[in-house]
């Protein structure tokens, strides 16, 4: 029996995003976050004792401002060598994206394969094969998967390959392929890396996306981590996930209805934070706070909601190290029109349409194409993480379900003035 890690997109030194307004944050800490995820997942493979140590692609942010984010990493895959923990790993478009990775030697025990076709290793200790291609440049749109070699029955195969498979929402369309053509590999385990959201593909044969290793922004909640896998006779017995991260971003909802008094809407809050710290096991958390439902306080959340976020700040403050990245309000009035507004009237028609409205357009840019010009100047490490002018299904329901909300407050405050 035998086990090993499978991680991806580990982001060195990638920045985390949002919390930059708190003067009382800890930002040396936040900025380090990324590293004591990774150093979590070094110490992890040690106190395993696993075999090898996987890696698909992604464990820089692109191109670094110096050597520093490269020498950290070196150290630590030394750190793994004198470990006697072999690792292989792929590339992929943030690694080839970065001119100073490709100068970069790697320690002895680090196995890195090649771009210009597919790589095989063997560990004969545990009958394992090993193949993996990694990108040649930042855009990768070939299918790689076609090119690797059919799996050796008498062998535990494994395929390394960071790819978006037939495409995952907020990710780029990098090495595209099905599940059907990982499944005509013959291939006991596929390691794939490049989304950020764990996901279990297939478990015949496994087929695994472990997430990236730390969240880095409010798109990227709930628990992160890598995946240890065990096998035993030829045929994997265990796949568990691995949780890593130090700081924990959260998307928290709470439902206001029932709520009479402000005080008790921030009672109401301080529970909510305080469960979702235990759930996070007491780690840092980074919250968005989303306040829904019909209740009559409403009004004042609109109308002192300057005062009313940095009661909500105190309130995070108290439990220690939580910190709200943005307050969202989308309460409703228990009336939500006047008795006016009934029958067939106009307003009644106008607010049957805008319940469900629709956008014809995909992006922001068919919108407004002076945008265009505006993404055109920002830097690439901006849109690297899903384009914010080319939003997909989740980003647009959101946005129409914003609109909704504008247009039914801006009814309902014209029929307050109309009374």
């Amino acid at each position: 029996m035998f086990r090993f890690l499978h991680a991806a997109d580990i982001h060195l030194d990638s920045p985390l995003k949002g919390l930059e307004e708190y003067q009382d944050a800890p930002l040396e800490q936040i900025r380090q976050a990324v590293r004591r995820a990774f150093d979590n997942l070094v110490q992890l493979a040690i106190d395993e004792k696993v075999a090898f140590v996987l890696l698909a692609g992604d464990f820089y942010d692109g191109d670094w401002k110096d050597y520093n984010t490269g020498i950290y990493f070196v150290n630590r895959m030394g750190k793994l060598g004198a470990a006697g923990i072999p690792v292989f790993m792929v590339s992929g478009n943030h690694d080839a994206a970065s001119q100073i990775t490709r100068s970069l030697k790697l320690p002895d025990n680090v196995t890195l394969f090649p771009h210009r076709h597919v790589g095989t290793h063997s560990i004969d200790r545990y009958g394992v094969a090993l193949h993996g291609q990694s990108f040649s440049a930042r855009s990768v749109t070939d299918d790689l998967v076609r090119n690797f070699p059919q799996g050796d029955p008498a062998l535990f195969t494994i395929g390394l390959v960071h790819t978006s498979l037939n495409g995952r929402s907020g990710h780029e369309f990098y090495a595209p392929c099905t599940l059907d053509a990982l499944r005509s590999k013959g291939y006991d385990y596929w390691a794939l890396g490049h989304v950020h959201q764990r996901e279990e593909v297939s478990r015949d044969p496994w087929v695994v996306f472990p997430g990236n290793i730390q969240g880095r922004h409010i798109r990227e909640t709930g628990s992160k981590g890598c995946t240890l896998v065990s096998v035993e006779d030829g045929r994997v017995i265990s796949v568990e996930h691995r949780e890593l991260d130090v700081l924990r971003w959260v998307l928290s909802r709470v439902d206001t209805a029932g709520c009479e008094s402000i005080d008790a809407l921030l009672d109401l809050v301080r529970e909510n934070f305080q469960d979702e710290r235990a759930r996070a096991d007491g780690r840092p958390l980074a919250v968005r706070l989303v306040l829904e439902g019909v209740t009559p306080l409403h009004g004042q959340l609109h109308e002192k909601a300057q005062q009313f976020n940095e009661e909500l700040r105190a309130v995070a403050a108290s439990l220690g190290d939580v910190w709200i990245e943005k307050t969202v309000i989308k309460t409703l009035k228990p009336q939500v029109l006047p008795t006016m507004y009934s029958g067939d009237s106009p307003v009644e028609s106008l607010m049957k349409s805008i319940e469900t409205p629709q956008f014809e357009k995909d992006t922001l840019i068919d919108f407004i194409p002076e945008f265009e010009k505006l993404r055109s100047k920002l830097p690439p490490e901006l849109l690297s993480d899903g384009d914010p002018f080319r939003p997909g299904e989740e980003e647009l329901a959101a946005i129409r379900e914003e609109v909704k909300e504008l247009l039914i407050g801006k009814i309902q405050q014209r029929g307050q003035y109309e009374n």
